[in-house]
């Protein structure tokens, strides 16, 4: 980040999974993202990428080869509502206000398809995203997205939130000593 970045000073949440290494773990709590098989390219301050590979269970047309836009609609979506996580400085719930799709083409048959998107501007109550889906050159995109985001959806937190705590506390609790072990 250079010193012109507007986010140079800014704390970010989730920044523990920024970076392609680490970003996989934010599908870990959404089981339906693991059920189509997406995976995490990248995370960063404000931005996500995910890839979803091609399976023959996700086409709608199987005449065409061409995969159902409900699946396209999702891998949007999650990519979006991630970048919007990337972008909080402290954790709170998100709800999709918002979600307007441009398809500009159907997608080549065959081909992973990558959603990349990001969180260009927050209020105190709603985020704002651009995103689009392609499959190799983000340049040509097969569908491009203006999504709006609720912050603070409710007060019961967000269930991302929670499974990452829930985690880190198992995974603390596995790292200290037993109570009863020998000193």
């Amino acid at each position: 980040m250079t010193s012109n970045d507007p986010n140079a000073k800014r704390v970010f949440a989730m920044r523990q999974f920024f970076g392609g290494d680490n970003a996989q773990e934010l599908l870990q709590y959404t089981p339906h993202c693991l059920y189509l098989g997406m995976e995490a390219v990248d995370a960063g301050p404000c931005f996500a990428t995910l890839r979803l590979p091609y399976k023959d269970e996700l086409v709608g047309d199987p005449v065409k080869g061409v995969v159902f836009g409900g699946v396209i609609t999702t891998l949007i979506d999650h990519t979006s509502g991630l970048s919007v996580f990337c972008s909080l400085e402290e954790m709170r719930a998100i709800a999709t206000l918002d979600l307007r799709i441009d398809y500009l083409r159907a997608a080549n048959p065959g081909a992973d398809l990558i959603g990349h998107a990001e969180c260009y501007k927050m209020t105190s109550n709603v985020a704002f995203v651009r995103a689009s889906a392609y499959e190799t050159d983000r340049n040509d995109p097969f569908a491009n997205c203006l999504a709006t985001f609720m912050l603070g959806a409710h007060n019961q937190g967000s269930g991302v939130m929670t499974a990452m705590s829930e985690q880190g506390q198992a995974q603390a609790s596995a790292q200290a000593p037993a109570k009863d072990a020998p000193k």
